[in-house]
């Protein structure tokens, strides 16, 4: 259902009010589906039990009354037990005069005559499965004007075919210029309500000749003065636009009556206020179905933005700005450099990152001028250089006082590559709408500035697969060209991918090894830096944390590196969020990369701190371009950690609680054939399952047990009929594939963990426990080892080097535990950990009821147990070193120089097995 169709349906709900039927005519018109509310009338969906009242668990709590105050009853309904426990999403007080709303999720009321719910139709979308966006802006014009576009939307859509590309495309070219007119409008382009006048007087009530006339007026604005011949005065009135916003001639839709009153309501919003930047990914959320669930999503706040193109270029513009502020020849030479810029985002969705750098190197201009109007020394500045941003022919002006002063600064310097087609045609629209603002704030500032109309070229947007386009064609790089590559591509982990990303990575990587493994994006880190290796430009990307983490980094990086490209800053992992009211939030990086050549200071933000650092690893860490690699063993002569038993049984070794006592009640003599059993999910839950675990040497005695008999056969049967490693296995169906058993205990990992986790949930298990291949095991392993993997320190080694499964960290014996740098220990560091080990198993003890993944919730986690990992955590680092390190990354660095060091030491010994080494 859209939002149309909604607000038509509460219109019918108006002309057909009745009190008794009400809230329900109120849920069908949200698309509630009927067999709901026959649920409700007869009462088993309604939790409540007062008359006159519906609380219907997680969707609403209604109350209908008669001659009591409607705001002291929804305060009392607001605090009401009910609400704490059902938490339905609104609360609803009505007399049928008047109704009172509260939205318990947002803290969002509506206090309205009832009559008026049409009007406030966007109130109650949550109901239908749609999210409304609020931003922190004090205008909600965005909202507004994205909700009245959705509308429009679905009225055009609902009359006209838009099935091909073409008829896709002739609409998001419609649109957008629908757009900049209603936008012209309200901002001194065109005359004040000139374009919805316009619709409003010359054209049919019922839509039938607004076609024809769109079609004129779009001529109209693409004709100039000179060319224009008997054109009635309602048209000629209209200014030449330009800028081949309207030069291209595409299919117009036809309207309706409903949608020539769509556009009348569009026009009647005040679009000066409109933020072209957080407007432009609404509307695309309006055109994508999809996303209309959560309308305003994509818009990425300016703050994070800032992140990107702060260290990216705009900080060094700056300081240039600042070191020469008594200068005016370089405070001139910085406005041609700003002339000059290339700004290209290969992601660019409907232009956020372009518009904001647009926005920020507009506001950088200004501030120069500024400066250079109190130096009043506009002619000796200028004069020099010839291309200056003031002519000669103005420079004696400029002596006199009389300035006649525009911005250099144009769209065609921003360059963006976009798949969607709507998406593209809204960034070019965009960046015309941010200019004019720019224009006005410019004349605001120093009292003229340049004409909006006619429109000069926008930015070089390109509508195209940017993993396929060839970038130097889209942004053609020349010499002296400075060229700053930025945005937030898509992520898209390896097993998310669809099959034209899959093919996408194919082309792009054709001949690295290991490509199917990588992040979508990696495409735009890759291109990216082939792009920038010769020539004076930067990049930085979003990206999830995954490029920086596990396998990744030994396959991108190293093709990175090997074209002289390096990381020039990073932002540690924080959380991105946009604006909207439900923040989707997602922990992400922030990788800049600059070509060798190129000699800067490199900075690492972690935590919003900038440090100064020599060098930026792809861990994003102040070391050296070390990368970790699998190993096949440790470094130090600690025990191996090896996978647990792989079954291929098809699970009829394993068995339940309930069929092992059925057995034993008929085999007592079973027992000695059946262990405890472990998976991931048994070690973290406390689930009981057992196996049946028979030696060669008792297999003919355990099948006179009928029970196990018929479930060897069942495993036969099972391998026969499976892969090859299964069918090898056929003449033993009474054992695992491995057969790995401990002499006194298992130190047991989970071979994935949650991200969350500041701890691996690391533990012992009786000699006599069998585990699964989903665990990773060391036998008969001495405490203190279980001290180092219990650690912070090892934690964070885990999460930096692993990579991860969805939200999951995959711990590899191969990447994890072999290539973990353990220190060197003394018999008293040993007995040290141990002590704290046991400390940590007793405080576990202590809670006894609960599982390990209730202990080991970062939001549960007993004090106590927290408090026995910190007290491990620091006795872990003390065998490191004697100072107290200052923070995790400090922790991360030590442990990456260590790394480094021992592979070394282990490449400079010639008895090493060169398998076994890690490369550098």
């Amino acid at each position: 259902m859209n939002i149309a169709q909604i607000e038509e349906n509460l219109q019918r709900l108006n002309d057909s009010f009745t009190e008794d039927n009400f809230i329900y005519d109120l849920l069908l018109a949200y698309d509630i589906p009927k067999s709901n509310i026959k649920r409700l009338k007869e009462g088993s969906l309604n939790i409540s039990k007062i008359e006159d009242e519906i609380l219907w668990k997680k969707k609403l709590l209604f109350k209908k009354i008669d001659g009591q105050d409607l705001h002291s009853v929804i305060d009392d309904l607001k605090h009401d037990q009910r609400v704490t426990t059902h938490a339905p999403r609104f609360i609803i007080v009505t007399d049928f005069k008047n109704l009172l709303s509260i939205d318990t999720k947002t803290q969002d009321s509506l206090d309205i005559p009832i009559a008026d719910i049409p009007k406030h139709y966007d109130f109650f979308l949550p109901l239908a499965g749609m999210e409304k966006a609020q931003y922190k802006s004090e205008n909600p014009a965005d909202v507004k004007a994205a909700e009245k576009m959705a509308k429009l939307y679905d009225e055009i859509t609902r009359d006209n075919q838009s099935a091909s590309k073409e008829q896709v495309h002739s609409l998001n070219v419609f649109l957008s210029r629908l757009l900049f007119c209603f936008f012209a409008e309200d901002t001194e382009i065109f005359a004040k309500h000139q374009f919805t006048n316009a619709v409003g007087s010359h054209t049919q009530a019922d839509g039938s000749d607004l076609k024809e006339y769109l079609e004129k007026l779009f001529l109209v604005l693409n004709t100039d003065y000179t060319n224009r011949k008997d054109l009635p005065k309602y048209l000629n009135d209209f200014p030449y636009v330009n800028g081949g916003l309207f030069r291209d001639s595409f299919d117009i839709p036809v309207f309706t009556r409903k949608s020539r009153l769509a556009i009348l309501e569009c026009g009647s919003l005040n679009w000066k206020d409109i933020n072209p930047d957080i407007f432009g990914s609404m509307i695309q959320a309006v055109i994508t179905p999809e996303h209309r669930g959560g309308l305003g999503m994509h818009y990425t706040s300016v703050p994070n933005i800032m992140k990107v193109i702060g260290p990216l270029f705009l900080d060094e513009l700056y300081e240039d700005f600042e070191t020469n502020k008594h200068h005016p020849q370089k405070l001139n030479n910085l406005l041609y450099r700003l002339s000059k810029l290339k700004i290209f985002d290969p992601a660019c969705g409907s232009g956020n990152f372009l518009i904001i750098a647009y926005k920020e190197l507009r506001v950088l201009e200004i501030r120069i001028l500024q400066q250079l109007e109190k130096l009043q020394h506009y002619t000796s500045g200028f004069e020099e250089k010839q291309l200056a941003l003031i002519p000669k022919s103005q420079q004696s002006l400029a002596a006199m006082h009389q300035r006649q002063l525009f911005s250099n600064i144009q769209l065609t310097q921003f360059y963006g590559i976009e798949i969607d087609d709507f998406a593209h045609e809204i960034a070019i629209l965009s960046l015309w709408l941010a200019q004019h603002q720019m224009n006005m704030m410019f004349k605001e500032m120093l009292g003229q500035g340049n004409p909006t109309l006619p429109l000069k070229e926008s930015g070089h947007i390109t509508h195209g697969n940017a993993t396929r386009v060839n970038w130097d064609i889209v942004c053609p790089p020349k010499d002296g060209d400075e060229i700053y590559i930025l945005g937030n591509p898509p992520y898209s982990g390896a097993r998310f991918q669809s099959v034209e990303q899959k093919e996408d990575l194919q082309l792009v990587f054709k001949g690295i090894k290991g490509h199917n493994s990588l992040d979508y994006i990696c495409c735009w880190f890759y291109k990216g830096a082939e792009y920038i290796k010769s020539i004076n430009g930067k990049l930085a990307f979003v990206s999830t944390n995954s490029v920086c983490q596990g396998e990744q980094v030994s396959l991108l990086w190293p093709s990175i590196f090997t074209s002289n490209v390096n990381i020039c800053f990073g932002h540690t992992a924080f959380k991105w969020s946009n604006n909207a009211k439900n923040k989707a939030v997602v922990a992400v990086i922030i990788v800049g990369l600059a070509p060798n050549f190129i000699k800067r200071k490199k900075y690492l933000f972690i935590d919003n701190i900038k440090k100064e650092v020599e060098n930026i690893s792809p861990y994003l860490t102040g070391n050296k371009n070390v990368i970790v690699r699998k190993r096949q063993l440790p470094f130090k002569d600690v025990p191996k950690l090896v996978y647990g038993n792989q079954a291929i049984d098809g699970g009829n070794l394993i068995l339940s609680q309930n069929e092992v006592d059925d057995l034993l009640k008929v085999n007592p003599e079973a027992k000695q054939y059946i262990k405890r059993l472990y998976g991931a999910q048994d070690f973290m839950n406390d689930n009981t399952r057992y196996c049946i675990w028979v030696k060669e040497k008792d297999f003919k005695t355990a099948t006179h047990i009928p029970f196990f008999a018929q479930r060897f056969e069942k495993v036969k049967e099972f391998r026969m009929i499976s892969g090859e490693v299964a069918r090898d296995l056929v003449d033993i169906p009474y054992r695992f594939r491995y057969v790995h058993e401990a002499q006194k205990s298992l130190l047991i990992i989970p071979r994935t963990t949650s991200v969350r986790r500041k701890y691996l949930p690391v533990g012992y298990k009786d000699h006599n426990v069998i585990v699964t291949d989903s665990i990773q095991v060391i036998y008969d392993s001495e405490p203190y080892i279980m001290g180092f993997l219990s650690s912070n320190i090892h934690m964070l080694w885990v999460k930096a080097v692993a990579g991860g499964i969805k939200t999951d960290i995959g711990y590899s014996n191969s990447l994890c535990y072999n290539s973990f740098p353990f220190p060197d220990l003394n018999r008293i560091q040993k007995a040290e950990l141990e002590k704290h080990v046991f400390r940590i198993i007793e405080e576990r003890e202590n809670y006894s009821e609960r599982t390990l993944a209730q202990l080991y919730d970062p939001l549960k986690m007993p004090d106590g147990l927290q408090e026995a990992h910190h007290q491990l955590d620091l006795a872990v680092e003390r065998c490191y070193r004697s100072k107290p390190f200052d923070n995790d990354e400090e922790r991360l660095e030590y442990l990456f120089k260590l790394y480094e060091q021992m592979t070394q030491e282990e490449k400079s010994k010639p008895t090493v097995n060169p398998k076994e080494i890690c490369q550098i």
